[in-house]
């Protein structure tokens, strides 16, 4: 009786062995770092079922919110702890981080290279090495109200002030001529309730790229500072985007009050509340402007490329990537990740509108509701369309210098040439 025990106790002391081990064997898993709501976070818990029946590894799902995201990605890097395996991050981010980050240019693929929008292997490379495989990219574009362009009086009536045809606008021109004439009180009741357009004037990095879209519209060939490292803000091209800017607020009062604090989502809930005729902005807002629910105005948006000046259409991408953390326990697997939502890039234009690859843009630009991609590919092809530098400074040249000359030239208190000046001057103290 007392062996048949032991032979119980031992029988029973290997199967907890056996199931412990068993357990450990098949907890394999990666963690992947995303921003909790957005389209990385959706497109990764749509697909982890999938990438387990693949490999073997559960897809474990930490989300942050935005600045979150970038405060984990930089502890992980300065106290490695392997709490990561893939993040999904802000271009804007890269140029703190990559000193942390697993160089991934066995990842990139040239048919994958070539499949990418220009400038996008680019934005997430440092010192010649790539850093980043691209989810998503985006560009601002012009929406606008096709009921307006559309009214037969309307069309009479511009054609009578302006002498010219009422039609999208495709430059500076014409976006500051139909801004104006679509200002109007339409109850005449003494108050505008109806603007041309929105300017983006708040405390944000969207207020910088609309000035310097515009200066690289205007013949700008590197945005604030050059190859060499030179500032070159107090240039004419930046002068004249900037100039633009400040006609529209300033001389033409083409645009709600509050510009400065004005940002694109307000901007854009104005826009779908009828109160805009046109508005620039980034091109995912497209999607909801034709949603009934978010938007009064469904059904009656179109879109075009983003207005160019001189020089052509020029636009500042707005892209993010995927990373592997240097301290990532699983690297290798991490790769495979990468390489199977490569694969699936589809799914961040099914759930934001846009997406990374060229091939996914034509594969649903003719399908409706998807109407803004090919006014992005034109946009995001063309010539005058450039990165940020992909320097460390360059948040804080955003926020301590070109905010708020922008901030202001649009309030006044500086002139155009003033606030250019004095930007240079912080930009000199940064850089220093």
């Amino acid at each position: 009786m007392f062996k048949s025990k032991r032979k119980v106790l031992i029988v029973s002391l290997l199967m907890v062995l056996f199931l412990g081990f068993s357990s450990l064997v098949g907890a394999k898993s990666i963690t992947v770092l995303v921003e909790g709501g957005g389209p990385a976070h959706k497109v990764a818990e749509s697909t982890a079922e999938e990438f387990e029946k693949i490999s073997g590894y559960e897809v474990i799902i930490e989300t942050a919110p935005y600045d979150g995201i970038y405060d984990k990605m930089r502890a992980e890097i300065a106290s490695p702890t392997g709490a990561y395996d893939v993040a999904t991050i802000d271009v804007l981010w890269i140029p703190f981080l990559y000193n942390g980050l697993l160089p991934l240019d066995d990842v990139l693929t040239e048919d994958m290279k070539n499949d990418f929008f220009p400038g996008l292997v680019e934005g997430g490379s440092i010192n010649n090495n790539s850093y980043g495989i691209p989810v998503w990219t985006n560009s601002k574009l012009l929406l606008y109200r096709k009921d307006l362009f559309n009214n037969e009086e309307y069309k009479k009536e511009f054609n009578k002030e302006y002498g010219y045809e009422l039609e999208v606008p495709k430059n500076w021109e014409e976006f500051r001529d139909v801004a104006k004439f679509f200002t109007k009180d339409l109850d005449n009741d003494g108050v505008t309730d109806l603007y041309g357009t929105a300017v983006i004037g708040g405390n944000h990095g969207d207020s910088v790229t609309g000035w310097l879209e515009h200066s690289l519209q205007a013949g700008a060939e590197s945005l604030v500072i050059d190859d060499k490292g030179d500032i070159v803000i107090n240039k004419e091209p930046y002068i004249e985007g900037l100039n633009f800017l400040n006609k529209i607020v300033n001389e033409d009062k083409s645009v709600p009050s509050g510009t400065l604090e004005m940002l694109i989502p307000q901007a854009a809930n104005l826009f779908w509340d009828g109160k805009l005729a046109m508005t620039l902005t980034w091109g995912h807002f497209y999607v909801p402007s034709n949603d009934p629910e978010q938007s009064s105005i469904a059904g009656n948006v179109g879109v075009a490329p983003m207005i160019s000046g001189d020089k052509g259409i020029g636009a500042i991408p707005g892209p993010w990537y995927q990373v592997v953390p240097e301290s990532s326990n699983e690297k290798e697997i991490a790769k495979e990740y990468l390489r199977f939502l490569y694969e699936r890039n589809n799914l961040y234009l099914e759930e934001l509108g846009v997406a990374a690859r060229e091939s996914v843009f034509n594969a649903f630009k003719d399908k409706k509701g998807y109407e803004h991609l090919e006014p992005m590919m034109k946009t995001l092809n063309a010539e005058q369309t450039k990165n940020r530098p992909a320097i460390r400074e360059w948040q804080r040249i955003e926020s301590e210098a070109l905010i708020p000359a922008v901030q202001y030239t649009l309030g006044g208190s500086k002139t155009v040439e003033e606030s250019i000046e004095w930007a240079n001057e912080q930009i000199e103290n940064i850089l220093k």
